[in-house]
């Protein structure tokens, strides 16, 4: 049995810039909430 966490059952939000639907991940844990867009790319375009 793998250990961790599918990745159907992370948490998942929309970036307002692509409106294309993003993933929890680990580097994000400590501020999950404040996360708006999917990438830097993202961020730069709007």
């Amino acid at each position: 049995m793998p250990n961790g966490t599918a990745k159907r059952d992370l948490p998942t939000k929309v970036c307002p810039a692509c409106e294309r639907p993003f993933a929890w991940r680990k580097k994000w844990a400590r501020d999950w909430d404040n996360v708006v867009y999917c990438s830097d790319a993202c961020r730069k375009k709007r």
